[in-house]
């Protein structure tokens, strides 16, 4: 059997780029943090091309010359700066300020590079764009914002920026900037209406705009806008489920779009016919699973994308447009742990209090026999993502896969505000609603309580960031269908919660949870710290010292607290980590000393 540091030492590859000559780049987090990596060809040996104990957020190679731009934070902070790095192996650091900076691209002639950064004011983004060989003082502002902008491209002729403009979760806008007069077009006025727009790219003529879009209706749909008038046309109606995704190359017109099947990605392959009609190509053979970060090569003749399933780790694949076939090029290692015993999850519904049908993913150990409750069934992990507006999907965990292989089910459920299912059902959890998800998971409980192979004694609630308040919550409000709980980077008050996050997400946070001004007393009445009397079970909190979106203190709070209530809690702290634990090392200390918590409470 293995321990929980072979699980963790399971690889990632993802975040795929193609550089002019084909060669392949892409994030490896073999050295325990995601660094830059490049592979000439499917059966060629990657080559590790940075070199730093932080890690790299993402690879963009020029489209002109073997040099790449890449992203790194420090400590987990979240200022993300901007750097190239040559053929050579030398790295300058573009931006070279203590801001946060949004990757917006290479221009088509490989010359200047664009940008959103909160250098000018912290609590708003404006957009930028420099020169390859400036520093960040050489920087020009283009367009000065009064929120959260990010740049989504450069326009076929290099004269115009599609600006991403988002108000909350759900409600964004689209602007056309023109890049040597700074003057923004407005394409999206849609009123009051809240409307999402994403993944946003630019067609072959520069005269649209294609995207995700909600516009009229529940469903993300893909649709083109007018570039000059902002006029709508749809491509693609989502229907049912979201097209969530979008890659198009502005030479070719070719486009790779993915659909959000419960969870599963479908992905449609074609080309651009005219502005609206798409001639498609086979579907692609790939893995059943959750697939993104489309990329294609210099011709579009290929495309990478990163693949994962509950059994498999991420890996980039490489398919020919015409004929699907796909080759997968990285080989992240499993630590030599065998793929033949990772566990595959079930897509379950269960009815909550309103009789709406919650959909979860479920897996349980192998071998295990449904021979009745009590003490011989298994304890169940309920893992809760965060966002809120989230979604638990098919991807690996090699957590879940470490629980699974020692003895623990896993239960993954996505409970109303996540998305996924619509805008409607993205919505029930809305500020005075914010505790109606807290009884979704009172409902999972009861029916994992009804299954012959679970242990009712012993189910676990453990979730990330909003999952962190999930858990507080779950403890507060239900505690006594809980054997223990793990909260990591989560939300115990709502108050001191957006009095102390980041300035530039102050706003967007807000739109979710109810603002400072107006909901305080019901902020208050929802914060697991006032009821933290009520916690009756075990209880580990960890954190990152550096976390910009939940501060540290949130979790020595609720640690404090709940301690002088004789509650027992574990809490660990990292000087080194922000908003989650990226470095392999911490990440070891910190699932060691979980695994020991649950098996001390749930096993002994």
């Amino acid at each position: 059997m293995y321990d929980i540091a072979r699980y963790l030492n399971v690889r990632s590859a993802h975040g795929a780029t193609f550089a002019p000559d084909g060669t392949l780049g892409f994030l490896l987090d073999a050295t325990g943090t995601p660094q830059v990596w490049t592979l000439a060809d499917a059966g060629g040996w990657p080559e590790q091309r940075t070199f730093s104990d932080e890690r790299v957020t993402f690879a963009a190679f020029s489209p002109v010359r073997q040099e790449l731009a890449f992203g790194m934070d420090e400590g987990g902070n979240e200022r993300q700066a901007l750097y190239r790095l040559d053929t050579d192996g030398t790295v300058t650091d573009l931006t070279a300020t203590d801001a946060k900076h949004r990757w917006g691209g290479w221009s088509h002639d490989g010359d200047r590079v664009a940008f959103a950064s909160n250098r000018r004011e912290e609590s708003v983004f404006d957009v930028y764009v420099q020169g390859r060989d400036e520093r960040g003082d050489e920087a020009e502002l283009v367009l000065e914002g009064d929120g959260w902008l990010s740049v989504a491209g450069w326009s076929p002729a290099d004269d115009r920026l599609v600006v991403h403009e988002a108000h909350s979760s759900f409600d964004h806008d689209v602007h056309v900037v023109d890049v040597n007069s700074g003057e923004p077009t407005h394409l999206t006025a849609d009123g009051d209406a809240e409307v999402r727009y994403s993944s946003l790219a630019w067609g072959p003529d520069g005269e649209g705009v294609y995207c995700c879009t909600d516009l009229d209706a529940d469903t993300l749909s893909l649709a083109r806008l007018d570039a000059a008038t902002g006029e709508v046309e749809t491509v693609e109606d989502g229907g049912q489920w979201n097209v969530d995704g979008l890659a198009l190359d502005e030479e070719t017109g070719r486009l790779v779009y993915s659909w959000n099947v419960d969870g599963y990605t479908e992905l449609t392959v074609g080309d651009l016919a005219d502005g609206t009609t798409v001639q498609r190509h086979p579907e692609p053979d790939l893995p059943d699973g959750v697939a993104g970060g489309v990329t294609f090569d210099d011709d579009a003749e290929r495309f990478a994308v990163t693949v994962t399933a509950d059994t498999q780790n991420a890996n980039v694949h490489v398919v020919d447009v015409e004929t699907g076939a796909a080759e997968r090029w990285t080989r992240a290692g499993t630590a030599a742990i065998p793929p033949a015993t990772f566990v595959p999850s079930e897509l379950v519904r269960y009815e909550t209090f309103d009789d709406r049908e919650i959909p979860a993913f479920y897996a349980t150990p192998d071998g295990t026999k449904p021979e009745g409750t009590g003490s011989d069934g298994v304890p169940v992990v309920v893992d809760i993502h965060g966002g809120p507006e989230s979604q638990r999907r098919p991807a690996f965990s090699p957590v879940s896969q470490y629980f699974l292989a020692n003895g623990y089910a896993v239960f993954e459920p996505n409970v109303r505000g996540s998305t996924g299912y619509g805008r409607a059902y993205t919505h029930l959890d809305d500020v005075e609603k914010r505790m109606d998800a807290v009884a979704d998971l009172e409902a999972a409980v009861e029916w994992l309580a009804a299954r012959p192979e679970v242990d009712r004694d012993r189910i676990v609630a453990k979730g990330g960031s909003y999952g962190g308040f999930m858990v507080l919550s779950a403890l507060t409000e239900y505690p006594e269908l809980w054997a223990a709980g793990v909260d990591s980077v989560g939300i115990a008050n709502f108050v001191t919660f957006l009095e102390n996050t980041g300035s530039w997400r102050r706003k967007l946070r807000e739109a979710e949870y109810g603002s400072l001004e107006d909901d305080r007393e019901f902020l208050e009445s929802i914060s697991p710290i006032n009821d933290v009397e009520r916690i009756d079970a075990p209880l580990f909190v960890l954190h990152g010292a550096n976390d910009p979106r939940v501060p540290v203190g949130e979790a020595e709070q609720i640690a404090d607290e709940a301690a002088e209530h004789g509650v027992a809690v574990r809490k660990l702290i990292f000087d080194d980590e922000g908003h989650g634990i990226s470095k392999l090392d911490n990440r070891i200390e910190a699932y060691r000393e979980i695994v020991a918590f649950l098996d001390e409470y749930l096993k002994a």
